[in-house]
């Protein structure tokens, strides 16, 4: 059963990993055997985040580049094929939130988190497809929302271009099944991240919304997207495609509950 998880001789890029929940699955993939490449688009950021994947035993290796840029993004997979091989497992986490009411948003920065969130995945599954489909097959999974499924005042062009990304993962899915890739996607909910903290305290009012909302009762672990992550990265999940995995402690799944109900 191990050999149905095992990422040995895979070479897995992971966009936005030098921390929080995308640095969790990239460890997870890394630690499973696969060649690990990071993307990142910050220097010193990057620098910390190779460190820290050398202090857990595993090799990581960091390319700085915009993941909305064709160009960019043609040069920099061109130079891991080169190095690596073909990349056999894309996680496309990059992203970014911006929190405006809609009428006050402006249309610049809608287009700018849709480019990113949505645009962005695109460019990369569409660039590292073909080398896939040349070799056989592989394993893309984007980084969705409960926002592909929700409203949530103030994040329009989030849960817009997260909306969109759930159903660009069931399109390229049916495009791309007759080459053996399966295209899935992972929706996180409430984690515990360092971007989190400051609201994660007793008392505040969104934390207590979360925990009460949660049917789990907690905030999320980085490390509880790492099963998953491994699933739909190894051969156990090679009849697994178009689906999105919410990996939230059950907020989809119920209509929440009463402050005083137990």
């Amino acid at each position: 059963m191990k050999e149905l998880f095992d990422l040995t001789g895979k070479v897995a890029l992971v966009t936005g990993a030098t921390h929080g929940l995308g640095m969790a699955m990239a460890k997870a993939l890394g630690k499973s055997g696969a060649t690990l490449i990071v993307n990142g688009h910050t220097p010193s950021k990057m620098e910390a985040a190779i460190k820290a994947y050398k202090e857990e035993g595993i090799e990581a290796h960091g390319y700085l580049f915009d993941v909305t840029s064709e160009e960019e993004v043609d040069k920099n997979i061109a130079d891991i094929e080169a190095k690596f091989g073909t990349v056999d497992i894309l996680v496309n986490n990059a992203g970014m939130i911006q929190r405006t009411p809609a009428m006050e948003m402006e249309v610049a920065d809608f287009a700018k988190v849709v480019n990113m969130d949505l645009v962005s995945p695109f460019i990369m599954a569409k660039r590292v497809s073909k080398g896939m489909k040349e070799k056989g097959g592989g394993k893309i999974i984007n980084i969705c929302s409960m926002m592909s499924e929700l409203g949530r005042n103030t994040v329009s062009a989030y849960a817009a271009a997260k909306g969109g990304l759930k159903m660009l993962t069931r399109n390229l899915a049916t495009e791309w099944a007759k080459y053996n890739i399966q295209v899935n996607g992972i929706g996180p909910g409430y984690f515990a991240t360092e971007q989190t903290a400051p609201i994660r305290v007793d008392g505040h009012p969104f934390n207590d919304f979360i925990v009460n909302r949660t049917p789990a009762g907690r905030w999320g672990d980085p490390e509880d997207l790492q099963g998953t992550t491994i699933f739909l990265a190894s051969k156990a999940s090679n009849f697994v495609n178009g689906q999105i995995v919410y990996v939230d402690g059950g907020i989809l799944a119920t209509i929440g509950k009463p402050s005083n109900e137990d």
